[in-house]
């Protein structure tokens, strides 16, 4: 297992908080980690598929796993 990076830790804290909108969260991604909304969900997405991850955050990855799944189950 490796270590989880600044990033990976500074983009699970960011998904961990809530919005009140979908514009504030696009908006902290850009000024905060200094990326895309693409990008964002591309690492966060690779994300909930470390042991890494799950060790570090299991309630939060966890849910976003289930949340996949169901979206990947409606296609």
């Amino acid at each position: 297992m490796t270590a989880l990076t600044e990033r990976d830790l500074a983009v699970l804290a960011l998904e961990a908080r809530s919005w009140r909108t979908q514009g504030a969260k696009e908006q902290a991604v850009r000024e905060e980690l200094g990326i895309s909304s693409t990008r964002y969900y591309q690492l966060l997405n690779g994300l909930l598929d470390r042991p890494e991850a799950l060790a570090h955050s299991p309630v939060l990855v966890n849910r976003l796993r289930r949340i996949r799944e169901v979206r990947r189950a409606e296609r």
